[in-house]
């Protein structure tokens, strides 16, 4: 396959032959979403969690006693019954992290760039350095591209272009090592450097 290769002022400076298998599927959503759901339930805190009746402070001592008050007979202020007691069955500290076969995340990875290719979403940068850590400068380069939200990877992190993207909501950096479906599928265009597309196609294979 034949794609595109543009500069960061949305010119067409060459092309570049990329893998099918990576880039060429047609897209499927069950698998996308089995990876993003797995993506999201990894990245859950799970430091939820109430009190069990023994972790409740509170005295041992019997309310009131057992006969002769009309009420139903209790035998400690910190039950789940009463207010200020303990929870049951509340929600304890956990992990939220489900298993995924390494080759399902791949393969998700892969319907995920396809996605974006097969709508012209993917583009391809010839190089994505800047000269200077100036987030006017990438504000500027951004504006060629007509998108809202924008998923930058690039071979290595390079400073000056993690810097710049620091102060913008819409835009991400991250070396392809770090590329993942949930950004990938969260963001309406991606913009991959020349280098971290033969590095990205070398883990995918």
């Amino acid at each position: 396959m034949k794609a595109k290769v543009l500069s960061l002022e949305n010119a067409v400076v060459g092309e570049v032959d990329i893998d099918e298998k990576v880039f060429g599927l047609i897209p499927r959503a069950d698998i996308i979403k089995l990876v993003v759901d797995w993506q999201r339930a990894k990245a859950m805190s799970g430091c939820h969690q109430t009190k069990t009746i023994s972790e409740v402070s509170g005295t041992t001592k019997k309310p009131f006693k057992q006969k002769g008050t009309g009420n139903a007979r209790q035998g400690s202020l910190r039950s789940v019954q009463m207010r200020g007691g303990g929870i049951s069955h509340g929600p304890t500290t956990r992990s939220h992290a489900t298993k995924l076969p390494k080759k399902v995340r791949r393969l998700g990875l892969r319907h995920a760039l396809s996605a974006k290719f097969s709508t012209d979403k993917l583009l391809i940068i010839d190089s994505l350095e800047l000269s200077e850590a100036k987030t006017s400068i990438l504000v500027k380069i951004l504006s060629n591209f007509s998108s809202k939200s924008f998923f930058i990877i690039t071979d290595g992190l390079d400073a000056n272009l993690a810097l710049a993207a620091k102060n913008l909501p819409n835009a991400v950096v991250t070396p392809q090592i770090g590329a993942n479906v949930y950004d990938i599928i969260k963001h309406e265009c991606i913009l991959v450097s020349k280098a971290a597309l033969s590095a990205l196609e070398g883990r995918l294979k």
